[in-house]
């Protein structure tokens, strides 16, 4: 099969969380297990770092990845989902797998990927691991799909364990308390593995202190134990409680052995884009007018981002926005701004939710706008009827994010 072949495959052939949703979801770790048994453990050739969380997961890996680069360590990253490109999942120092290892991977494996009917964030997280062992990598910083305690990542023994925060989503798959999803995120923490929690929530403390003593593990709340925060190219205010994530983690990296000075992280901190590729946070698309992107989609990731919206000067606000189908929008309509022309479009996904009930639901909120056939028609109208002072804002969704840049 050519890459084309195979990229086609994979993504017809296989459930697909990201297209798909609840149908794909698997509930435990058996296929997994089950496959890291037949690419001989790969996951236990190379050290790592786990991180989870509702939001942040993704900046947080990337600029640890960063730093680690900047300090001169040969550096995987393993993320999801992808904007454009399936390969920039998997990474080697910001460079994303050849075509020719995603070939030769699906091409070994493909009779056992269909014997035993895995998923397609199942196959991924082995050619990954598998990638990483083979590459010699020093350290590889390994980004959970969803929840943690049943993700396919979580395999791993990492040198730390990362939680970001904890938030009301995928509530269908992990719990509808914060407490419940508290605890499915905390099943990546492990026997005498150091903990961070960036966030210090009354709802969960308690949750990943129990889980952390269960484990013996060395529990530390970054909010409370950082003070400092370093300027970084991922912009928007909300990035900030990340940074700090970052920084005690290196700290604890420091303590197991790792080489990792001042001026790496500092520099690390400012060149996360250049040094990872990293899409989509904040992204300035163009000027005069202004054109941001941003995949926060969710209320907790939503409130951050709508707070940077606030803070910026524009005559008139242009929101292009598009959800997935199995989004509750009672959760996040109330942070919206009222005094915008919104641009409702589909992603280009099953999954996508149609742009005219988007309207309809929208509408009985008092936000206004009209509906378009497409994310890119939706968004080449909002450029063309904005003047130069302007705003437009594209979000809602990954997937229209990953439409337009």
């Amino acid at each position: 099969m050519t890459y084309q072949d195979t990229f086609n495959w994979m993504f017809s052939q296989l459930p697909m969380y990201q297209n798909q949703g609840k149908t794909a979801f698997r509930k435990d770790l058996t296929n997994t297990i089950k496959l890291a048994k037949h690419l001989n453990y790969p996951e236990n050739h190379f050290k790592s770092i786990h991180v989870t969380g509702t939001n942040g997961k993704g900046s947080t890996s990337h600029m640890l990845a960063s730093i680690l680069q900047e300090s001169g360590y040969k550096v995987g990253l393993y993320t999801s989902p992808h904007l454009k490109d399936f390969r920039e999942r998997i990474k080697l120092n910001g460079k994303e797998v050849s075509k020719q290892f995603v070939m030769g991977f699906i091409k070994r494996n493909k009779a056992f990927f269909e014997a035993n009917q895995l998923s397609f964030f199942e196959m991924t997280v082995g050619m990954a691991f598998e990638y990483f062992s083979k590459q010699n990598v020093d350290i590889a910083v390994i980004e959970v799909g969803m929840g943690g305690r049943l993700d396919s990542t979580n395999i791993i023994t990492p040198e730390v364990s990362v939680i970001t925060n904890i938030g009301l989503d995928h509530t269908q798959f992990l719990g509808n308390t914060l407490e419940a999803i508290a605890f499915e995120k905390g099943g990546i923490i492990k026997p005498n593995i150091p903990v961070i929690i960036g966030e210090t929530q009354k709802e969960t403390s308690s949750v990943f202190n129990d889980l952390a003593k269960k484990n013996n593990s060395e529990i530390v709340f970054a909010d409370k134990n950082i003070s400092e925060v370093y300027k970084s190219d991922l912009k928007g205010t909300y990035q900030e409680k990340n940074i700090r994530t970052v920084i005690q983690a290196i700290k604890i990296l420091r303590k197991r052995g790792y080489r990792i000075s001042q001026k790496h992280l500092e520099k690390g901190l400012l060149k996360v884009k250049k040094n990872t590729g990293l899409l989509g946070r904040w992204q300035v698309l163009q000027e005069n007018p202004q054109v941001v992107c941003d995949t926060g989609h969710n209320r907790e990731g939503l409130v951050y981002v709508m707070k940077q919206l606030s803070e910026q000067v524009f005559d008139k606000l242009h929101m292009v926005f598009g959800v997935v189908n199995d989004k509750d929008l009672d959760t996040i309509i109330d942070l919206l701004p009222k005094r915008a022309t919104y641009y409702f479009c589909k992603p280009g996904i099953p999954r996508g939710l149609n742009a005219n009930e988007l309207k309809r639901v929208f509408n009985e909120y008092g936000l206004k706008g009209e509906a378009y056939n497409s994310v890119n028609e939706a968004y080449k109208t909002a450029v063309e009827n904005s003047k130069t002072n302007d705003f437009v804002f594209v979000g809602g969704s990954t997937f229209v994010v990953a439409e337009i840049i």
